[in-house]
This record gives C-alpha cells, sequence and structure tokens, in this order.
C-alpha cells in the first residue's frame, strides 16, 4: 500500500502536513513534552508499516484513503516533534533552568559594530557557580558597549557574568516585534556587557569551514575597498554578491524597498540562477561526451556551494544553493522534471534542518516567489502574443515581474504595509545593471590584483552600482511610487491568497466554481477593509505610549491625531515606537506638540500643562509643578506624572479631583515604587507604563 499521490507533484502533497505541524507547533504547543507525539508517531509508522506488509491478505485496495491518511498523520506528527526537539528552552540543560555565576560562551556568528554597540549571538557552553563547571545548552544575544570590542571574531570563547534579561516584547501598538523576531532564531534572553566584563579565553573554536568562509568575506569586502570609492557602491556590492547587509544605509535600503526590488539586496535564487547560467553556458560542451552531464552537474554544484561559502554561508545563499543543488541532479538523471516537486523536497530538507526557517520572512517570500514563476508566470506569459521576437523576450521578463510581484504581494504587504506601484519599471531597469554587477563583481574577486585591469574592473563595477542607485532613488520619488499604510490582517491577506489561485486557476481550467469563490472571497475581503476603516475613521482615542526615557501620548480623532511628545518626527524612536501605530490606525493628519508648547482647535486644546481633548481632561504633571495648595480642585480625567517630579502624591490629591493616574517610563524605579505605595494606600486608580505596555483609553 502506498500514500495516495496527486499527479506530478507528490511531494507538494505530502510537504503540506509536515508544515502544517511546524505551524501548529509553533503556534501554540511547541514547549509540550515530545514523549506522547513520539509514541503516537511510532505507533502510526509501525501501523503503516504493517498494512503495506498485508496489502493483499487485508483487501486494502478497497480503502486506498487509509494509506493516504496515515501517512498524513505521520508527516504532521513529524513536523511538530521537529519544532519540540528544536526549541532550545525544551532542553533540561538550557542555562536559563539553573543559577550561575558566570558562563563560557561561544560566539556563532559575525559580530555587528553599530552605534557604539557590537552585538552577536553565542552558543553557552559552560555554567559556573562557585567554581564548579556544569555544561548548559542555549543561546544568548550579547550587546558590548566597549570600542575595543570589535577585535572579537566568531569562534571566540567568551567568559561573562550570567546576568541576563528576557527580551523585551513590543510596548507599543504596531511596534516591530523584536522579541518574536529572536524567538524565531530560537533566542530568548539578552545580555548587556561593558568594558572589562568580560574576558577572552580562545580563539578559533568554531566551525572551521565557516571561520574561514567569514575571514575570506572580509577579505573580499576590503579587496572592493582598494579600487572603489563610494561607500554606497561598496556597500551595495558587498550585500549583492556576497550577502553581507552590515553597511548598508537607510536610504538605500528604502530607495530598494520602495520601487520593489528590494530582492536585489538578497542574495538568493536571482543571484544564484545568474551563476548557473553562466556556468551552464561555459560548461555546456561536457554534454557531448558520454559521462559529460555527470561531471557538469558536479563541477556546477560545486562552484554554486563555494559561492555559498565566499557569502559567509548566508541562510538565503544557502537556501537557493539546495534548491539550485535539487533542480540539477533532477535533470542530470531525468529526462522530466517536475519543478515544484524539486522546491517541495527542498523545502523539506531545509525545515528538517531547522524548522524555525519558516518563520523567517526570506524564507517564505522565496519559495512564494520561485512557486509564482513555476505556476504563474506561463499563465501571465500567454496573456499577450507578440510576433516581434524582441518584443515577446521584453513580455516574458515581464510576466516574471507580475508572476512574483502577485504571489508576494499579500505576504510583503502584511509584513511591510507597502505596494511598490512601479514594480515592473523597476524591475526591468535593474535587470541588466545587476547581471553587469554580478559578472563583473565575481571576475574582480577572482582575479588577483592586476593593476590596471582591476582598476578597470572595479571602475565598470562602480559607476554601475551608482547607475542603478540613482536610477532606483529617482523611481522612488516618483508621484505615487508606492501605495502605504496597508494593514492587513492574518485572515484579509489568506483571502487575498485565496483570490489570486482561484483566479489564476480558473484562467487556466475555466472552472465557474473558482470564479464564483474568488468573487466570494472579494466580498468577505472588501466587506472586511471597509468595516476597518470606518471603524478606525470614528473612533476616537488617547494613547500612552511607553518611550522608556521620552513622553508621548497620542490623541487621536477619526483620522487626525495630535501627539505630544518630546521627540521629533525624524527621531529614529518616533519612526519606531510612533509612526506604526498612526499609520495602522490610517491617521492621514498629524500635528506634533512639543512639553512647552500650546495649541487650540476644534476638538483639542493645550494651555500649559492642561489638555482638553472633546469631553475628556489631562493634567500632564511633572517636576514644575509646584507643592503649593490650589485654592481650588481642579477637574480632570488623567494625571500624568512624568518627569521624575518628587511631588507626593497627598498634594496632588490636594490639588486635583481625578479618575486615574498615568505614570510614565521617565520616572526612576524609585520614584515609581513610592507612588505606587501612595497610590495603593490611598486608593488611587493607577497604570505605570515603564515595563509595560502602552494604554489606549477609548474616547468615545
Amino acid at each position: 500500500m502506498i500514500a495516495n499521490h496527486k499527479g506530478e507533484i507528490p511531494f507538494v502533497i505530502l510537504l503540506l502536513p509536515f508544515v502544517f505541524g511546524i505551524t501548529l507547533g509553533l503556534s501554540m504547543l511547541y514547549n509540550l513534552n515530545s514523549t506522547w507525539l513520539l509514541s503516537l508517531l511510532i505507533t502510526a509508522g509501525i501501523v503503516f508499516i504493517t498494512l503495506n506488509l498485508n496489502y493483499s491478505r487485508f483487501k486494502l485496495y478497497k480503502t486506498r484513503w487509509l494509506g493516504g491518511t496515515l501517512i498524513t498523520f505521520i508527516l504532521f506528527l513529524f513536523g511538530w516533534i521537529c519544532v519540540v526537539e528544536f526549541t532550545e528552552l525544551n532542553n533540561n540543560d538550557h542555562f536559563s533552568k539553573s543559577p550561575a555565576q558566570y558562563f563560557v560562551v561561544k560566539i556563532n556568528n559575525e559580530p555587528n559594530l553599530k552605534n557604539g554597540l557590537l552585538r552577536f549571538t553565542a552558543d553557552a557552553e559552560e555554567s559556573i557557580s562557585n567554581k564548579k563547571k556544569t555544561a548548559v545548552t542555549g543561546t544568548l544575544m550579547i550587546s558590548i558597549k566597549d570600542s575595543t570590542a570589535k577585535n572579537l571574531y566568531y569562534g571566540d570563547e567568551l567568559l561573562i557574568p550570567a546576568k541576563y534579561n528576557p527580551i523585551e516584547p513590543p510596548f507599543n501598538p504596531a511596534e516591530f516585534n523584536y522579541k518574536q523576531y529572536l524567538v524565531n532564531q530560537n533566542i530568548y534572553y539578552q545580555a548587556f556587557l561593558y568594558p572589562k566584563q568580560y574576558v577572552v579565553l580562545a580563539s578559533d573554536k568554531g566551525n572551521s569551514v565557516i571561520a574561514y568562509s567569514l575571514r575570506l568575506r572580509q577579505r573580499l569586502i576590503e579587496k572592493f575597498k582598494r579600487n572603489m570609492r563610494d561607500t554606497d557602491a561598496i556597500a551595495v556590492a558587498s550585500t549583492l554578491i556576497l550577502g553581507y547587509k552590515a553597511n548598508l544605509n537607510n536610504d538605500i535600503l528604502q530607495a530598494y524597498s520602495k520601487t520593489g526590488t528590494i530582492h536585489v539586496l538578497s542574495v538568493s535564487g536571482a543571484h544564484v540562477a545568474i551563476i548557473y547560467i553562466l556556468l551552464t553556458l561555459v560548461f555546456g560542451f561536457l554534454d557531448k561526451y558520454k559521462h559529460g552531464r555527470v561531471f557538469k552537474a558536479i563541477i556546477i554544484i560545486a562552484i554554486i556551494w563555494y559561492y555559498s561559502l565566499l557569502s559567509g554561508f548566508s541562510p538565503a545563499v544557502c537556501r537557493a544553493a539546495v534548491m539550485i543543488s535539487m533542480v540539477i541532479i533532477g535533470k542530470t538523471y531525468n529526462r522530466y522534471i517536475n519543478t515544484l516537486n524539486i522546491l517541495a523536497i527542498s523545502a523539506f530538507l531545509l525545515l528538517v534542518y531547522d524548522p524555525l526557517f519558516i518563520t523567517d520572512v526570506g524564507f517564505q517570500l522565496s519559495y512564494l516567489a520561485v512557486f509564482g514563476l513555476i505556476v504563474l508566470q506561463p499563465v501571465v506569459y500567454k496573456w499577450v502574443k507578440f510576433k516581434n521576437k524582441y518584443a515577446d523576450k521584453l513580455w516574458a521578463l515581464c510576466s516574471v515581474s507580475i508572476a512574483a510581484q502577485v504571489i508576494t504581494f499579500p505576504l510583503s504587504a502584511f509584513y511591510f504595509h507597502q505596494f511598490p506601484v512601479y514594480f515592473l519599471i523597476s524591475n526591468l531597469f535593474i535587470i541588466i545593471p545587476s547581471a553587469v554587477i554580478m559578472y563583473s563583481g565575481i571576475l574582480y574577486l577572482l582575479l588577483p590584483q592586476i593593476p590596471v585591469l582591476s582598476k578597470v574592473i572595479a571602475f565598470v563595477l562602480e559607476e554601475t552600482i551608482i547607475i542603478m542607485n540613482k536610477g532606483l532613488a529617482a523611481i522612488e520619488h516618483t508621484p505615487y511610487a508606492d501605495i502605504s499604510k496597508i494593514w492587513l490582517t492574518t485572515p484579509e491577506y489568506l483571502l487575498l491568497y485565496i483570490i489570486i489561485i482561484c483566479l489564476f486557476y480558473f484562467l487556466y481550467e475555466k472552472k465557474l466554481w473558482l470564479l464564483k469563490l474568488s468573487l466570494l472571497c472579494t466580498l468577505l475581503l472588501c466587506l472586511s477593509l471597509s468595516y476597518k476603516t470606518l471603524r478606525l475613521s470614528r473612533a476616537d482615542s488617547i494613547t500612552w505610549l511607553n518611550l522608556k526615557k521620552h513622553k508621548g501620548i497620542v490623541f487621536k480623532h477619526g483620522n487626525e491625531a495630535i501627539i505630544w511628545s518630546d521627540l521629533k518626527q525624524s527621531d529614529k524612536i518616533y519612526q519606531y515606537s510612533i509612526q506604526p501605530y498612526l499609520d495602522s490606525c490610517k491617521v492621514t493628519n498629524v500635528k506634533l506638540v512639543v512639553p512647552e508648547g500650546d495649541i487650540k482647535n476644534e476638538w483639542f486644546v493645550k494651555r500649559n500643562n492642561l489638555i482638553q481633548f472633546l469631553n475628556k481632561r489631562v493634567f500632564i504633571f511633572d517636576g514644575n509643578i509646584s507643592n503649593s495648595i490650589m485654592p481650588e480642585k481642579v477637574k480632570t480625567d488623567y494625571i500624568y506624572y512624568t518627569g521624575n517630579s518628587g511631588t507626593e502624591l497627598n498634594n496632588l490629591k490636594s490639588n486635583f479631583d481625578f479618575r486615574w493616574l498615568i505614570i510614565d517610563a521617565t520616572n526612576s524605579d524609585s520614584r515609581i515604587g513610592k507612588i505606587k505605595n501612595q497610590a495603593t494606600g490611598g486608593n488611587i486608580n493607577y497604570s505605570i507604563l515603564k515595563r509595560n505596555n502602552s494604554i489606549v483609553s477609548i474616547s468615545n
């Protein structure tokens, strides 16, 4: 008895329950004991084997669905077990499970120096308590504020104090969830070190191949710097060819992101495909010989994996190398190969190696893009036919871009909240420059330093990058270059995928029920988006933000908002913690008021420290307020206690009649503790923002 395979894509069908098992494990049940799961898996496996051995005796040909059901259940359990076993917190010897004074850790990636902080992840190897060493496991995110720390490298062993904290969650609405981002990499704790808090015990203790690849990549980046002067061009060359992104500035990233060409800056399938095409042409003569196809496959796969080594074995490159290697092997030993099967096999192998890859945005988008090229691109290409061969080739390129953009749009909109309007122009524009950059860059790196030739190649490489950057910057600043503030819920982006798949499948199969289903999903999507827009346009609220050392309150009235804060709109904290919330609420008109400023309009008045927002009153209580008793109590709904004021709550109650006390994050821990005790003793309703989520007070 065998499992029921669907057509020519059995591995795609079999991949689905495995992925579903991983997804379920990640969503809610990853921290369970895997013993009972393993028992279920073994039992199901024994039943499956027994039924196969007794296929004729039990007349199982009459119930062929049973085989498919069993293998689906086995793969589902296997995916779930992979997540449970791979999650570090489930290990009994995780460093967080026992107290310690010191840790011996080993740096497991390339340290990155930025804004005076050296950041890297490290594997905990030993815990030391009262001079007793114990083997431990687990990964730490370590930040070191030390200018000399830049001399740390992959594979170095350090002795550090066993002081660490859980990764903080996002405190403000719509803020990037950095905690979940690290959890998806099996990192749950972080340590912050100052000078002289760590000791280097040993060097070069990591994987020798990875260490060699990282050192080689740094030497190649230095080689770029010898004959190139433009820092942005060097950064783009290092990113595009070698996968080293540390030196990219935000302006360059924004230009590529808003034009829909950010994939160029991720060394992935497209880059490996360019190398594969070149190698296929170079070694095509081997096809004439008896075993030439096998030798060609071996040579090409070896070169592709050597390129992966040059890129520092970045996950995106390794992912692409696995996919291309599977395609090469399949085409070498088979007359016909279904690329979707190869895609599914490569995804399965990678997810068995690391099931958390499924949470990686790059992993999701790259596999979706390749799926779109395989399935949707032929459909798009048939929409228009050109007799002119050059027009036909141009349309073929357009169909590739359209298919990849359409299939990745829902997911990219869900993560990045924007859609590049001119993506077709941008992607056509970068075809030639990106190919020139790849070929000239690789040639430059492979050749030894030849005085004239190296400078010529570097000049071509640098000027091509500058032209590409300027062209994309021009497209970025074109009117209506992107549609921003797209905030989709999970059901909404799933509805989008159903619509896209049904429409394309309808164009291929011409089945009416597909069109009806897509129209129904379109109606549901429109209703959801309309209801959300209507609700947000009518909502009034006060949001008390947790900005740590800064102050911030958002007064939202429909699609307008007034922000009381000591931050500027250009500040990174504002862009990180405030702007996403405004975008998610579809706020179109924003005014920023500094703490000392006054403002008045039809729904908001601020004079000195008193704020009137619709029918709510807020008093800003800071260190500038006198402790003297006022002749008459001020009636207000909220007191916003900020600035680490030394005023006692007794004076506060004497001067104000209020419902709620909001204590912001600018206050010290000792001051917050004192206020909390006084508020509890005085039966005062209060909320503390420090190390807590922001508070949204609905005003209507």
